[in-house]
């Protein structure tokens, strides 16, 4: 029987992915850090609870080792089966230090190559990127192309762009599908997640100064936001996994329609207030007011969101098109879905678990 094998767990997606695969009563192991064992644990026994799946195996190392800081007797079990392999594990945060980003995102993402290429039963290799490796490239981005842009945004960026280098080089020898996710938030229908970041950034911004007359608008753009809901992403990545054709491939999951930065903003601010926004704070003023520790950490905003308010350019999905033809499976529209996400922020936004540091 075929093992599916995770690293990243017990992170939200790989999280998701492990139960969407339990439900298929799969055999599933985790690599997983020692220092998240109880973790790991409370959420693969909920896991089981709900689906009434097998044990999940969790297998304690650490991908920036050498053998991913396995046991002898957990690679020799690894070895033993037939493999589909998810490589989650990273730093995803916008405003991590290069050096820490640099030793998980690509020096971990090397070592868990070399032991994708000692495995004699691999039936896939699911790399998660993210269609930020553009940088700050402009126009349109192909899923089929991976060109090193002049500057990147943040380290996580450069990061995950030097790591998908490496992953992609094992195109030749290995069935790998590399997806690139689009900027994730929770659920579509029930709004669901385990951590309010990314466009949860400007729903911290819009609550804590919502006391104001006005709440303005951030800067003036004329870009998009490419956005998708984390069940869209489980769904198609799953098919993928297992679709012949999806091998040898990188695929763009994406939004193919994609809403502009402002339409998002003012839909964001009519469902937390009742009220449109007006007036803008320039965008310039809005960095360097996030460039001060408190008024960043007190509006609960990453300094580097702000980047791709303006930044234009959008993603090619031709291969996310192809491959998924037939499978029904679809992104929810953004501003169509954004009350259930409201709705879900708003119950938990007092909950810290939810929140991000912001340092």
């Amino acid at each position: 029987m075929t093992e599916t094998v995770f690293t990243g767990f017990p992170g939200f997606i790989a999280s998701q992915l492990i139960q969407k695969h339990a439900e298929q009563n799969e055999s599933i192991s985790a690599i997983i850090l020692s220092s998240e064992r109880e973790k790991a644990e409370k959420e693969a026994e909920r896991i089981r609870k709900q689906t009434n799946c097998r044990s999940i195996k969790l297998i304690e190392g650490d991908i920036t080792k050498e053998g991913l800081g396995l046991t002898k007797s957990d690679k020799a079990y690894l070895m033993d089966k037939p493999l589909i392999f998810w490589h989650l594990a990273a730093i995803y945060d916008l405003a991590v230090p290069r050096d820490i980003a640099w030793k998980v995102n690509v020096e971990g993402t090397r070592k868990v190559n070399e032991f994708i290429n000692e495995l004699p039963k691999l039936e896939r290799y699911v790399y998660f990127s993210t269609a930020y490796v553009a940088g700050n490239r402009e126009g349109t981005i192909y899923e089929n192309q991976l060109v090193r842009p002049k500057a990147f945004k943040n380290f996580y960026e450069e990061t995950k762009f030097e790591a998908e280098l490496l992953v992609n080089e094992m195109k030749n020898t290995a069935p790998v599908t590399i997806i690139r996710p689009g900027i994730v938030r929770g659920h579509s229908i029930t709004g669901e997640t385990i951590k309010f970041d990314g466009p949860y950034f400007f729903l911290n911004l819009i609550d804590r100064v919502k006391f104001l007359p006005a709440v303005p608008f951030v800067g003036h753009s004329k870009s998009y936001i490419n956005v998708v809901p984390v069940d869209y992403i489980l769904e198609a990545s799953i098919y993928l996994s297992k679709l012949g054709a999806a091998a040898g491939q990188t695929v763009h999951l994406t939004d193919p329609n994609p809403h502009p930065v402002e339409e998002v903003y003012r839909s964001m601010v009519q469902s937390m207030t009742g009220k449109n926004p007006r007036g803008r704070l320039p965008h310039r003023l809005a960095k360097l007011s996030l460039s001060i520790a408190p008024v960043r950490k007190g509006l609960g905003v990453e300094k580097e969101t702000l980047d791709y308010l303006t930044w234009s350019a959008d993603f090619d999905t031709q291969n996310a098109e192809r491959l998924l033809a037939g499978s029904g499976i679809r992104c929810a529209d953004f501003l169509a879905t954004m009350p259930a996400m409201v709705q879900f922020y708003n119950l938990h936004k007092k909950d810290k678990n939810f929140q991000i540091p912001i340092i």
